[in-house]
């Protein structure tokens, strides 16, 4: 079995890692070919040039490297057609890898044709439930079969014309930190029985910038009920000497760790009483680690103003929509204050419990206990490639 894979991003990477490893555990002699960075390059990938090379975010970081992009774009697209693989699978990153799908399924390389019309998967179901909606129409054009990592998803994408698996998050798989790595966290900084609080305030420099001051206040009035408080930081990687700085005034010095330390990065969700943390995929690895949260996040105004009018939902948070719940709070844009955070860190410090129950059932509804989302990729995977030949 021949197999093309395309990732852009770290996380894709490691999707890319788990499902390849997946597919060997249950097809014989697989053949990857395509583009991926380390993880895939463990499981026998020889990418075609650096992955670091797409991951690349924003316009005023795409703009100087558009033409290259699009060469890569084109010359992705011809090693894939003139490889005439079984199956091709593209992973997240959907500027450059619905662009490659499109170009394959429409055959628009001059002077190369291929035998058949090339199964495509992608892995990642765009979040269409949240805004955009017509994105999965479009996607249609040129995809065959999503892998969703969220359970209510498929839906979405069959309703536009794709079959769709949900797969399980990778955040099942990831491991966490013991009660004993916990307690010995603790004991070395000196913790004890004090209230630790998880201070998680973005990894890209513009929402660093703008959550810190807003971090750094509620976590002051906090205080005030709790003097004896303890505040750990996980520093993302590229913002270190940002968030020092940005945090030296903060009435709390948080324990900074270092990134590069994800042990100590899991010891601190799994030690801590109650996180502050940014809008993201990070509600998850809290939940997996069994920590009640409060979200907090801003924006530039005009991205408030137009992701305001697109959004269609009532909470972002991840474990909000998975548990079916609302009982993590949430405070967005204008009402991301300290003014709001502050009493609802406090709530949840006094009484996480319904927050518990809401995390255990998202990651219950997230493939916790069951077969590793790699292999449940690669089964996907597999049984789409048969129904594509049978039919």
């Amino acid at each position: 079995m021949k197999v093309f894979l395309i990732a852009g991003e770290p996380s894709g990477d490691r999707l890319g890692a788990a499902l390849m490893a997946g597919l060997k555990t249950l097809a014989d002699e697989v053949e990857f070919l395509g583009i991926g960075g380390t993880a895939m390059a463990a499981e026998g990938l020889q990418s075609r040039f650096p992955m670091s090379e797409l991951s690349i975010m924003g316009i005023a970081e795409v703009a100087p490297k558009y033409f290259h992009l699009k060469r890569r774009i084109r010359e992705t697209a011809e090693a894939v057609i003139a490889a005439n693989p079984d199956v091709l699978i593209t992973i997240d990153s959907p500027d450059f890898c619905l662009r490659v799908a499109r170009i394959v399924k429409e055959d628009e390389v001059e002077g190369l044709t291929f035998g058949h019309d090339i199964p495509t998967v992608h892995y990642v179901a765009p979040s269409v439930w949240a805004w955009r909606p017509k994105r999965a129409a479009k996607m249609a054009q040129w995809i065959d079969h999503v892998l969703a990592l969220l359970p209510f998803e498929p839906p979405y994408m069959e309703a536009a014309g794709m079959s769709c698996d949900f797969v399980g998050h990778p955040v099942v798989a990831e491991p966490v930190a013991s009660d004993a790595e916990a307690q010995a966290f603790r004991d070395q900084h000196d913790i004890g029985s004090d209230p630790l609080l998880l201070a998680l305030p973005g990894s890209r420099k513009g929402e660093v910038t703008r959550l810190a001051d807003r971090f750094g206040a509620s976590i002051g009035r906090v205080q005030r009920d709790h003097p004896n408080m303890k505040v750990a930081l996980p520093v993302a990687q590229g913002v270190e000497t940002l968030v020092r700085d940005l945090t030296a005034n903060w009435p709390v010095q948080p324990i900074l760790i270092p990134a590069g330390q994800p042990d100590q990065k899991r010891a601190a969700f799994r030690a801590a009483d109650v996180a502050l943390a940014a809008s993201g995929t990070v509600s998850l690895e809290l939940a997996a680690a069994a920590t009640p949260m409060v979200i907090a996040y801003d924006m530039n105004w005009f991205s408030r103003l137009l992701i305001g009018r697109l959004l269609k939902i009532d909470t972002v948070t991840l474990v909000n929509l998975v548990s079916d719940t609302r009982v993590v709070p949430e405070f967005l844009g204008r009402d991301c204050t300290p003014d709001q955070i502050a009493p609802a860190l406090l709530a949840t410090l006094a009484d996480p419990s319904t927050q518990t129950k809401a995390m255990a059932a998202t990651m219950e509804r997230l493939g916790k206990g069951g077969e590793p989302p790699g292999l449940r990729a690669a089964r996907s995977v597999l049984d789409m490639v048969a129904r594509q030949q049978a039919g």
